[in-house]
């Protein structure tokens, strides 16, 4: 089965569907997803793309890490 993870959805939706999003995105020093609460209020309206870009992450890195753990990531700008 294909894990297709759309970065136009919000890092919430995407970590209903997919609960090992958290940790590639935690790993690659989005820390900020597991404190208590963070997912359910600001992770609600925050995407990948808007993440990365306010803790400086580069974003084909984090597709990359993506990528390697199996997902088919869409909506980015190297589609």
């Amino acid at each position: 089965m294909t894990k297709i993870l759309d970065l136009n959805q919000s890092v919430y939706d995407l970590v209903k569907a997919y609960p090992e999003v958290i940790d590639v995105l935690y790993n690659i020093g989005l820390k900020d997803i597991k404190k208590p609460g963070m997912l359910n209020t600001a992770g609600r309206f925050m995407t990948i793309p808007k993440g990365a870009a306010l803790k400086k992450v580069p974003l084909a890195e984090i597709i990359t890490k993506l990528q390697d753990q199996g997902f088919e990531v869409i909506n980015h700008a190297n589609n």
